[in-house]
């Protein structure tokens, strides 16, 4: 896995983006989830204490135990390690695009693992694996949905640089929160799960878009809107209809509020991803008033 993140501030009189944070990390994980090594840039020692944790939902109290700090002071880095648990749970997906057989071949590589149960493990755990999901029917399509390129030829720096999949099977993970202010702070933010695939170009498994806006003094979120464009299973676009549930609470809280109130079947695993990253909007918030 390979993580980068940055906060920049596009300049009122145009010209290059200003660069206010930039973190990087690279870890491998074991076909288990669990952390081999890991190492950031610029360095953060602490972050070997993370040797043998899981990707998962325990991983995010690691996290608040051993860099505090990164959480604290909602750091480019903190956002990155946050989505270990969340894109190494999709990762294996990218297989799909290659091997027609790539579950069965799962299966075989995770010896003494049992896939299946892993996977019936899921039910209740959103609202895509509720019970009776069309995600537990075999017959159901999960190749994905082709996509172009998220970069813009006419923009450039819009996106900091991604690493090079092209002829190898690889999942990426795109986000992307742009805010800015008006009477109200106004957030468009959304994010992409996709794989290689093997003729060129690239497949979607996940793709929202958020739409929100906050109070400039309070912080405490006025309207929040999910688009969902591309899931998996029928029923996982019913988790947006639950977001009223998360209004007039302050932005810097999203974190625990989610969890608290979109759990389950409530909510959908992913939308919950970044609907909890929208708690670094406050930081993005100061970097434009700084700028002024």
């Amino acid at each position: 896995m390979v993580g980068r993140a940055r906060d920049i501030v596009t300049p009122r009189v145009g010209g290059h983006p200003i660069t206010c944070a930039e973190d990087r990390f690279e870890a491998l994980l074991s076909p288990e989830r669990s952390i081999v090594t890991i190492q950031a840039e610029p360095p953060r020692p602490a972050l070997s204490r993370l040797v043998g944790e899981r990707g998962g939902g325990g991983l995010r109290r690691v996290l608040a135990e051993i860099v505090p700090e990164e959480r604290r002071d909602a750091t480019p880095l903190y956002l990155i390690l946050d989505d270990i648990s969340g894109a190494s749970l999709v990762a294996g997906w990218a297989w799909s695009q290659w091997d027609p057989n790539w579950l069965t071949n799962a299966r075989s590589a995770l010896k003494g693992f049992d896939l299946e149960k892993a996977f019936r493990s899921r039910e209740g755990i959103c609202t895509g694996f509720a019970p009776g999901s069309s995600a537990f029917d075999p017959a159901t399509n999960r190749s994905g949905t082709p996509t172009p390129d998220l970069r813009n030829a006419e923009d450039p720096e819009g996106w900091h640089d991604f690493t090079v999949q092209d002829g190898s099977v690889g999942l990426r993970r795109a986000r992307r929160i742009d805010v800015r202010l008006e009477e109200a702070i106004v957030i468009d933010s959304a994010f992409q799960d996709s794989a290689t695939t093997p003729g060129g170009g690239r497949a979607v498994v996940h793709e929202y878009r958020l739409m929100a806006t906050a109070d400039p003094v309070s912080l405490r979120l006025r309207s929040i809107e999910a688009e969902p464009r591309v899931l998996p299973f029928v029923e996982c676009p019913l988790a947006a209809d639950n977001l009223a549930r998360l209004l007039d609470t302050p932005l810097p809280e999203l974190r625990e509020k989610v969890l608290a109130e979109l759990k389950g079947t409530a909510g959908c695993t992913h939308l919950n991803d970044a609907l909890r990253a929208l708690a670094e909007v406050p930081v993005l918030v100061n970097h434009l008033r700084a700028s002024r």
